[in-house]
């Protein structure tokens, strides 16, 4: 039996989470911002369906990545340094999260990025805490991720991509913006094939929640938006 959420953001411990499907934890609530904090700094977030209630999950295995460890490859490394593009951060949160909502993925019909779901990040993006990294050619948005930072832990979201490699560009920069404030560790959530192959591995939910509680409670490191420009010369050849 999946417990329902009282009025007050307050979870169940994630050791109850059902192993099967993916860490099924609890169901209803809202998407407050109090309540969304609340579940992040316990290794808890929110994926559903339009039509289903609110529906809250914390894997085990947790998959992550350690921004020192992503994966760069010979062809992405060529197009870091000859910077066909440009990166920004946080100038276009909206038009990312619904990009994400509206590009079509493999073996995936329709979106879990609901309406109600980007109108709730798009709170917390006014409040400092979700963000976004943008990759722009000729004045044209074609590639970004969001996510939500905590401390010095990054939760990544979801991310797009209109261009060859537009994504990974931005991920590229994220990991790069992340290494240099101080961040930890960016949680992927599930595993994925795709995500491996960037570096991302999974580790046991008392690891991943273990490390939430030394880099979620920093004080170092408010909400705020992030420097349009914090990136602009991540990979400039020197």
């Amino acid at each position: 039996m999946i417990p329902w959420l009282p009025p007050e953001p307050v979870f169940p411990p994630v050791e109850r989470a059902l192993t099967e499907p993916n860490g099924l934890l609890a169901a209803g609530g809202d998407l407050s911002p109090e309540r969304i904090l609340a579940a992040y700094r316990q290794g808890i977030f929110p994926w559903f369906s339009p039509g289903e209630p609110i529906l809250w999950w914390s894997p085990d295995p947790r998959m992550v990545l350690f921004p020192a460890e992503l994966k760069v490859s010979r062809s992405l490394a060529k197009v870091l340094r000859n910077r066909p593009y440009e990166v920004r951060l946080d100038t276009a949160f909206a038009a990312v999260i619904g990009a994400c909502a509206g590009t079509p993925r493999d073996g995936q019909h329709g979106t879990w990025i609901t309406a109600e779901m980007q109108a709730a990040y798009g709170k917390l993006h006014e409040l400092g805490y979700a963000h976004s990294v943008e990759v722009w050619m000729d004045g044209k948005l074609v590639g970004g991720l969001y996510g939500m930072a905590l401390g010095r832990t990054f939760y990544g979201e979801s991310m797009f991509s209109w261009r060859t490699d537009a994504s990974k560009i931005a991920l590229a920069h994220l990991c790069m913006h992340l290494q240099r404030q101080g961040f930890g560790i960016i949680d992927c959530q599930m595993e994925t094939q795709h995500l491996a192959s960037l570096g991302a591995r999974p580790i046991p939910r008392s690891d991943f929640v273990a490390l939430l509680r030394r880099t979620t409670t920093t004080d170092s490191c408010a909400p705020g938006r992030w420097p349009a420009d914090a990136v602009r010369d991540a990979f400039r050849k020197n």
